[in-house]
């Protein structure tokens, strides 16, 4: 299966990164999937003007990018909070890409305060189906992320990891049985 963790934060320092390449690197330790990044701050997506339906429908400059989304089987949204939503940088490149049908997402919001973005989860509920995908209800919300991830997105905080367990092991739940027929024998179980 083909993961794409999506980080809408567009700070140079984003600490919602860290959460991000936890994520990448927990998901390529633990199973067999190909899970990539995909950064907003890489890609210069001007504000919403033309969707982009298919690879040949896209610009040249975001061809590589539009590759990576129509492949992906599921994604893992992360994304900071923003007066209460999540963050427009997000919403912005998944309104060049608007149907993502009967794929799964997982919602991941992180805060260096106590609710840890929890109305941006909310909010982001509502986006999913905007999408036409399904949201994992396993939602993971990081209160404090600067104190459970470091710079380079490994966890300091063990006493997360229980919380980090139980999102990446009901989101591949879901993707796995969200997966097309002709991947069944492709599935892969979380162990």
């Amino acid at each position: 299966m083909q993961i794409e963790i999506i980080t809408g934060s567009p700070r140079k320092d984003s600490v919602t990164y860290r959460v991000a390449l936890h994520l990448q690197a927990y998901l390529r330790a633990h199973t067999d999937h190909m899970v990539g990044i995909i950064d907003v701050r890489e890609w210069n997506l001007p504000l919403l003007q033309n969707v982009f339906s298919s690879v040949d429908q896209t610009p040249d400059a975001y061809k590589p990018l539009a590759k990576r989304v129509f492949a992906a089987n599921a994604f893992i949204l992360v994304t900071p909070e923003y007066n209460g939503s999540y963050a427009p940088s997000l919403q912005n490149l998944l309104d060049h890409f608007p149907k993502q049908a009967r794929k799964a997402f997982g919602i991941v919001t992180a805060s260096v305060g106590a609710m840890g973005g929890m109305r941006a989860s909310q909010q982001m509920l509502l986006l999913v189906p905007g999408l036409f995908g399904i949201a994992s209800p396993h939602m993971l919300i990081v209160p404090h992320v600067d104190k459970k991830f470091d710079a380079t997105g490994n966890l300091v905080d063990e006493g997360y990891k229980p919380a980090v367990d139980n999102f990446v092991k009901e989101f591949l739940w879901l993707a796995g049985n969200l997966l097309p027929e002709s991947m069944a024998e492709k599935r892969t179980v979380y162990n």
